[in-house]
């Protein structure tokens, strides 16, 4: 069980965070572009199954892990408020941002720029998925060593 406890964290890393990588350079450069708007937006149908996937796979990980007494209560609480925020932050991006994106796909606006409240509301979503993804690699990192 401990191994595979390891492996489902370590595949919902590589899954959810390679997809959040992904996904966030091209949102990056399709701030001034309309050629990277338009790629971010289909490519999002990809990526967004593939970080739900990570976010499940590091959840059913980190239980496993204090079920195995790897990791205590107190950590595993500290994982779960993390996996808590990147679940909500995936739930603002699923059910608020990608329908609007799809929107402007089905009307032949994906070539151009989005408006800036919703760059600026894209922005604070990134910064959320970057820390709280990568603050849970650096926990995993502390329960590995």
């Amino acid at each position: 069980m401990e191994t595979l406890s390891y492996f489902l964290t370590i595949a919902g890393f590589i899954i959810g965070l390679g997809a959040v990588t992904v996904i966030d350079t091209l949102g990056f450069l399709g701030r001034n572009s309309s050629y990277w708007t338009e790629t971010t937006i289909r490519s999002h149908k990809v990526t967004k199954p593939l970080i739900w996937i990570g976010i499940f796979l590091v959840l059913v990980g980190a239980t496993l892990l204090k079920n195995n007494y790897i990791l205590s209560i107190s950590e595993y609480g500290v994982w779960i408020k993390i996996i808590i925020l990147l679940i909500a932050n995936g739930i603002f991006l699923s059910f608020y941002i990608s329908p609007d994106l799809l929107k402007r796909e089905e009307m032949g606006m994906s070539g151009e720029l989005l408006p800036m409240i919703m760059q600026y509301q894209i922005i604070a979503s990134f910064i959320i998925s970057f820390v709280g993804w990568w603050s849970l690699v650096f926990l995993f990192i502390n329960v590995i060593r």
